[in-house]
């Protein structure tokens, strides 16, 4: 046996009699993410299992086409480059990758020529060079920059594509870092959040300094140009037991203002507003309310902050927008009503445009775009946009002019990017199809889960297939975070190109129907999603459309897949565990996990453990089980959800004698992969694994 140690043979022979109760983890090795012992175990796992997975009939073929797809050069580009928004008064900033630009450009063109669709794009800062230059893997982690002039920015880059960056100050003139010698602002490589109080002051907050828990910030400073940073004025410091402390600024000139977002859990804080004494202003929200932005609607009521509820207030169902003033001097105003959803919707996301709000809003899981304006009485005024049925939004950016930028698609048709000026949108550009929508069918369905809730899915399929196909069933269901009817990633166009079917279940734990749908499944209710998950995918086999099916799910949609294959191994054939949590008994001291005990709870605390057992992958293994061959994968980069979930798992998978892959990129940080080309590799990986586990389509 390859790179058996002492430490690992008494592991293994420990396994045997190791019970969920006991302490004793018998690979905790695994968890030292680049220690030599680690790195040799996974560089075995990957040489044994990709070539396997490579070797299948097709996969060239497939990653060529994977390629393809995301490397299109006829795909669009957004206006997503710069923070606070990429449409600045006379600009638009994106950020691009294609076949010779691996790591990417950031980029700008004039405002009228990518409003005519005829952008002229000028390079700001190309990754490629300066990766070669400083011989240091960048990705790019976005850059914000102060308005209106949008020229002087902070730009953030990552090693590989993890959470931690390093942030330098840059000019979009000059297209030149700004340098440390000249006043330049730049802060090493941490996890951590800057925001200019204006261009000789930023509020930062770092976790090179005192950090939570959770690996987070627990400082917020004001560090003026010039001086050194531990002269930084102390502004908030947070409990070392509180998730973070994050620094935000909204608005420009006089109408600018900034708070600071202490998190104490991961869904409740307190928020705090910096006047112009240098004081801090307490909010008027309840601590569990999901601050938004602050904007000014050109209506004379000056700045104002827009946010939603998580509970009940008063009247206010929860997942109601609501807002409040936010003066210079003096304490906010009190709470005001802007608009609550009925029952069957959400509200996903909010934008404002100097003029109006739009609010994007989920109607039994599809997309409707609601335009609300001030009608100088203390109310709103609301216009519906049209948006095609059965679609999925994105708000992109959005400025004074009244003008918004969002992405409208379905299952079958492709990105197009509107711009909606006054409330009418009209649209500026569209990404290629790669399937025909002509030849796919999409359904939306509902079942009931075992307690009666009743749980809306997707089901997209050839129109010229009938009878149960092979699924490729995709869930989340976690943060209230909902899984839309968007344009699907390139293994599952292959898929279902190829004849298979693909479904999207929206389970309780994530946002389709707002707070409610998603604290239906917190912690000691976590079952729930589960239950929803197995009645979806019962409900695919027991009506004819599903032959075999395979469940895939990422970060927390891995925790799902691997509690899915564990409680029913005869409901799932196949299963992508993709950068999961699967030990769920420490996942609260492994990187940013302990700022995830609000969703799943505390595993020191016995009564929260008791159900955290019956959830967590690792611990429910079994030998004498029949389980799929299930795919495992990972990033060696990941900061935010440790490698040695996937690692610990297809370690004891394979000491208990059951079959796995396992793949593990160097790069990639928690999205797993690190540029277009890593991206296309591994849907090749999943489209072959799909056809050895599920038969070809």
């Amino acid at each position: 046996m390859p790179y058996v140690t002492l430490r690992r043979l008494a592991a293994l022979l420990a396994l045997s009699c190791w019970p969920m109760s006991a302490p004793a983890d018998p690979f905790l090795w695994l968890e030292e993410v680049e220690g030599p012992e680690a790195l040799a175990w996974v560089r075995e796992r990957n040489a044994r299992f990709l070539p396997e997975l490579e070797a299948t009939p097709g996969f060239a073929t497939w990653r060529e086409r994977a390629q393809a797809m995301l490397e299109d050069p006829r795909r669009m580009a957004l206006p997503t480059g710069a923070q606070p928004t990429g449409l600045a008064a006379d600009r638009v900033f994106n950020f691009w990758r294609d076949e010779r630009h691996v790591r990417g450009l950031w980029r700008a063109s004039a405002r009228a020529d990518y409003e005519a669709g005829q952008p002229q794009w000028t390079t700001l800062l190309d990754l490629d060079r300066l990766a070669e230059a400083e011989g240091r893997n960048w990705q790019w982690a976005g850059a914000l920059c102060l308005p209106p002039a949008f020229q002087r920015c902070l730009v953030r880059l990552s090693v590989g594509g993890r959470d931690a960056v390093e942030v330098r100050e840059f000019d979009t003139r000059t297209k030149q870092f700004v340098p440390q010698a000249a006043g330049g602002f730049a802060l090493g490589e941490a996890k951590q959040q800057a925001a200019f109080v204006h261009a000789d002051l930023l509020m930062v907050a770092t976790a090179s300094g005192p950090s939570t828990t959770s690996g987070y910030a627990r400082e917020v400073r004001l560090w003026t140009r010039g001086t050194p940073w531990s002269e930084a004025r102390l502004l908030l410091q947070a409990d070392e037991t509180d998730m973070g402390v994050w620094p935000m600024a909204f608005g420009e000139a006089e109408s600018r203002r900034h708070v600071i977002d202490r998190r104490i859990t991961f869904f409740t804080g307190r928020l705090y507003h910096l006047m112009a004494d240098w004081t801090l202003a307490p909010s008027p929200l309840p601590e569990d309310a999901d601050f938004r932005f602050i904007a000014t609607l050109g209506d004379g009521q000056g700045p104002r902050a827009f946010a939603l509820l998580r509970s009940p207030l008063g009247p206010l169902p929860a997942g109601s927008l609501v807002a409040y003033a936010v003066p210079n001097v003096g304490r906010p105003g009190p709470l005001e009503p802007v608009l609550s959803p009925n029952d069957r919707q959400a509200i996903v996301d909010v934008a404002a445009t100097g003029q109006a709000l739009y609010v994007h809003l989920l109607d039994d899981v599809a997309a409707r775009l609601v335009r609300l304006t001030p009608d100088g009485r203390g109310g709103w005024n609301r216009t519906d946009v049209a948006v095609p049925e059965l679609s999925s939004l994105t708000l992109l950016a959005a400025d004074a002019k009244d003008t918004l930028a969002f992405t409208v698609s379905s299952f079958v048709e492709p990105d197009r990017l509107m711009l909606a000026r006054g409330g009418t949108p009209r649209e500026v550009a569209r990404n290629p199809a790669h399937v025909d929508p002509a030849t796919l069918a999409v359904e939306r369905r509902f079942t009931r889960s075992r307690d009666g809730t009743r749980v809306p899915f997707f089901v997209v399929r050839p129109k010229a297939r009938s009878g149960p196909l092979p699924t490729l069933l995709f869930a989340y269901g976690g943060f209230e975070i909902p899984l839309t009817p968007a344009y699907p990633p390139p293994e599952a166009l292959m898929w279902v190109e190829a004849g298979g079917q693909y479904a999207v279940a929206n389970i309780r734990g994530g946002g389709e129907y707002g707070p409610r749908w998603h604290q239906a499944a917190l912690r000691a209710k976590r079952q729930r999603a589960y239950d929803d998950l197995h009645a979806v995918a019962r409900a695919l086999k027991r009506t004819g459309l599903a032959s075999r099916l395979a469940i895939h799910g990422r970060s927390n949609g891995g925790l799902l897949a691997g509690v899915a294959f564990t409680q029913r191994p005869d409901l799932y054939d196949a299963a992508l565990v993709g950068v999961p949590l699967a030990d769920m008994r420490r996942y609260h001291r492994l990187l940013a996990g302990a700022s995830w005990m609000a969703e799943y709870g505390n595993p020191d605390d016995p009564a929260d453990w008791a159900f955290l057992a019956r959830i967590s992958p690792y611990h429910n293994l079994r030998a004498g089980v029949r389980y799929p061959r299930v795919f495992l994968y990972t990033s060696t980069k990941d900061d935010r959800v440790h490698p040695a979930h996937a690692r610990k798992m297809a370690a004891r998978l394979e000491a208990l004698g059951h079959p796995y892959y396992y793949y593990e990129n160097v790069d990639g940080g928690h999205a797993g992969v690190a540029n277009l080309k890593e991206q296309a590799y591994r849907a090749a990986l999943f489209r072959a694994y799909l056809e050895r586990e599920l038969g070809r389509p």
